[in-house]
């Protein structure tokens, strides 16, 4: 016991929290259906995926374009996705050179193309490279898909499609989150003749 709380008391209150959100979740899993049904589209007609967060948005951003590079979990071909966070030279040289804000919009700007999706990842809906890479897509004829929490709601015109996971707590967002995009994952398995 550390600071009057036993370990198993904080963790059964987390559990419970993602246990809430999860429930809460299964409201938006129409928008959850469309977001998949856009990413699948997209790399049916040969197109690729782009995805950008801070942060925990980051990684999820990296493993979600590592699950289309490699696979999630059955055999198939390789998914054309390219992670916005990864280029570290880029990434520093954008924000050195203009702003933190650039740095996914100038990637966008330079490799986006008609018919490719960007995939922005931010919990609160608020970053400012979040905004000026969704509107950078915009421009150069791009989709997107905004995963958020619920403060994000209010970016509907942003995106294409704007899954809004309802809760404010960072941690929870997350954790559906990812739970979301590993369902992306299994049905674009389905759609591109993966062989389990």
């Amino acid at each position: 016991m550390i600071g009057g709380m036993q370990a198993e008391d904080v963790l059964k209150h987390a559990f419970e929290r993602h246990g809430d959100a999860l429930r809460k979740s299964e409201a938006i899993l129409k928008t959850v259906a469309r977001g998949a049904e856009l990413l699948a589209e997209t790399l049916k007609g040969g197109k690729k995926v782009f995805a950008c967060g801070n942060g925990g948005s980051a990684a999820d951003a990296e493993h979600f374009i590592g699950e289309l590079l490699c696979r999630y979990k059955d055999d198939r071909k390789p998914l054309p996705g390219i992670s916005l966070v990864s280029p570290v030279s880029t990434l520093t040289a954008i924000a050195n050179d203009y702003s933190f804000e650039d740095v996914f919009a100038r990637q966008i700007e330079a490799l986006g193309n008609e018919g490719d999706v960007l995939l922005a990842i931010s919990t609160s809906g608020t970053s400012k490279n979040m905004l000026a890479a969704l509107e950078a897509a915009r421009r150069k004829g791009l989709r997107s898909v905004l995963l958020t929490g619920a403060k994000g709601v209010s970016l509907s015109e942003k995106a294409d499609v704007v899954v809004a996971v309802p809760s404010e707590e960072t941690a929870r967002i997350q954790e559906m989150h990812e739970l979301i995009y590993h369902g992306w994952c299994e049905f674009l398995d389905t759609q591109s003749g993966a062989r389990g």
